[in-house]
């Protein structure tokens, strides 16, 4: 595979550091981007760069892909990772965290994608891969505001993907199932500060279990699996639109897709209340 130039959002943990670093080890130019630049340590260690990032800030933004353009003149792979999963019951979940939660995990990518395709039409080449979740095709109780930022982007991913194409630039959906990221604790924190007392109390009781330390059969996947099909698709010379990935992702997926809504809703209950 020819040397690229890469950015990764939300390479501070989890699925962002591992990506960066599978990309480092094929030998890229790899930028790591988060808000928190010192627990990028590992990235810098392994010869990749950390820019500081704030997806909520426009300036920000502007300055973290202006300083990969200005150093290297290119950027060939572009994987928008960042985000976050703010739960509680979609009535008490007040409307600036909604429209927070939207900002971080589509808004602030989409002002990233397009800074970064000028450079990639230019080129004639580029990929974007927009790490989704299997949650922008299902849905849970509680989930409601996360939920629709992921569907929002497989939307938009969908729509980009038509219109970029001619470029000679590939978008790519990745759809992780259940992954051993950092993710489940702060949806868990933000479940039960917004939902653990009042009416919905017992579901979010209930949920946070699910989304608590898991081990067995609901221990999450690595999130190097992730990474794995991150560079397996830039590496496609035809890389599939979506690549679903970890723990429970094509089950869960096959059962949204064949089973009518109300049986669907069933499963949900069910696994719910089996871990409460």
């Amino acid at each position: 595979m020819a040397r690229k130039v890469a950015l990764v959002t939300g390479a501070s943990s989890g699925i962002g550091t591992e990506v960066a670093l599978a990309l480092l080890e094929r030998g890229h130019v790899v930028y790591g981007a988060a808000r928190r630049v010192e627990r990028m340590q590992r990235i810098v260690e392994r010869g990749g760069r950390a820019l500081p990032l704030d997806l909520t800030d426009e300036r920000s933004i502007e300055q973290c892909v202006g300083a990969i353009l200005e150093a290297e003149g290119r950027l060939d792979v572009l994987v928008n990772n960042a985000g976050y999963g703010s739960y509680g019951a979609i009535e008490e979940v007040p409307l600036a965290e909604a429209r927070r939660q939207f900002e971080v995990n589509l808004f602030g990518l989409a002002r990233v994608t397009q800074l970064a395709l000028p450079a990639m039409r230019a080129q004639g080449s580029g990929h974007v891969v927009n790490v989704s979740s299997i949650g922008g095709k299902i849905f849970t109780p509680l989930g409601g505001w996360y939920h629709a930022t992921k569907h929002a982007l497989e939307a938009w991913s969908d729509a980009l993907r038509l219109e970029v194409e001619a470029f000679g630039i590939r978008v790519v959906i990745v759809e992780p199932g259940a992954i051993a990221t950092e993710w489940g604790g702060i949806a868990r924190e933000s479940l039960l500060a917004t939902s653990g007392r009042g009416p919905y109390r017992v579901q979010a009781e209930g949920f946070a279990k699910l989304l608590g330390p898991s081990s067995g059969a609901f221990a999450g996947s690595h999130p190097r699996v992730v990474a794995d099909v991150v560079v397996r698709a830039i590496s496609a010379r035809r890389p599939r639109a979506r690549y679903a990935v970890g723990a429970f992702a094509r089950p869960f997926l096959l059962a949204r897709a064949l089973l009518p809504d109300r049986v669907f809703d069933g499963v949900v209950r069910r696994m719910v209340r089996g871990r409460a």
